[in-house]
């Protein structure tokens, strides 16, 4: 989805591109899904999945990210707050915009491995 840039941006964080693989349940539901995490920023993230779902769902996500010589995972509860058909030449799907509802201590720690930011969360 190709949006226009606005006189004046509404997103509070700055968003990073990304390119990690994920798995999310439906909160209260049977299953895992996989999707790619397409871009994140402090607040939520922008993933592409095939499972169709509608605004307002939480999901339970698990990133997998490198971190130096290591494999790592973070957790986040979250809440789908728009989506979009995704068509590209060689994928169908859908995009989704997800907003973080919960996230632990230690995993907000993970947050700056993840994305490009300060290590600032919980080093007092």
């Amino acid at each position: 989805m190709h949006r226009e840039p606005s006189a004046r941006e509404r997103r509070r964080f700055r968003r990073f591109d990304l390119d990690w693989p994920l798995e999310y349940r439906v909160t209260d539901a049977p299953g895992a899904y996989g999707g790619i995490l397409v871009d994140g920023s402090e607040t939520g993230f922008r993933i592409h999945s095939v499972k169709d779902m509608s605004v307002g769902t939480r999901l339970n996500v698990l990133v997998l990210f490198k971190k130096e010589f290591q494999l790592n995972y973070f957790e986040v509860v979250a809440r789908v707050v728009w989506r979009d058909v995704c068509l590209k030449r060689d994928w169908t799907g859908y995009q989704y915009g997800l907003e973080f509802v919960e996230i632990s201590k230690e995993d907000l720690k993970k947050l700056p491995h993840l994305l490009p930011l300060p290590i600032r969360y919980g080093e007092s």
